[in-house]
């Protein structure tokens, strides 16, 4: 049994894809400005996460590989972290490092 593997369409960067999945204009503009809302939410939440991380590891003067045991991750994860790539970790990631230095996070919906 053959797989196909063939490409039939190429998304052009910038396009709404929910227009191109069929979605009619007005839902997929609605859909799209949705979408790209919750990614910037993420990411900006990411970044406040990544903040506190990188103030504590200064602040406690440490060295990356220092942080990476205390953390219990590599130490090209820490390196991650100070350098804000957020593509790079979960929400869930980063609560879990902030807990392990004793920096309880709170969820506030507002």
């Amino acid at each position: 049994m053959k797989i196909d593997t063939d490409i039939r369409h190429v998304t052009k960067p910038g396009a709404n894809l929910f227009r191109e999945l069929g979605f009619p204009p007005d839902e997929a503009k609605r859909l799209q400005a949705a979408s790209r809302k919750q990614i910037n939410d993420t990411h900006v939440l990411k970044q406040q996460l990544m903040d506190e991380l990188s103030t504590w590891i200064a602040e406690h003067h440490l060295k990356q590989a220092e942080a990476a045991e205390i953390l219990m991750v590599s130490r090209p994860r820490v390196s991650d972290v100070v350098n804000k790539k957020t593509a790079k970790f979960t929400i869930d990631t980063l609560v879990e490092m902030l807990s392990r230095v004793g920096k309880p996070v709170t969820l506030a919906v507002g």
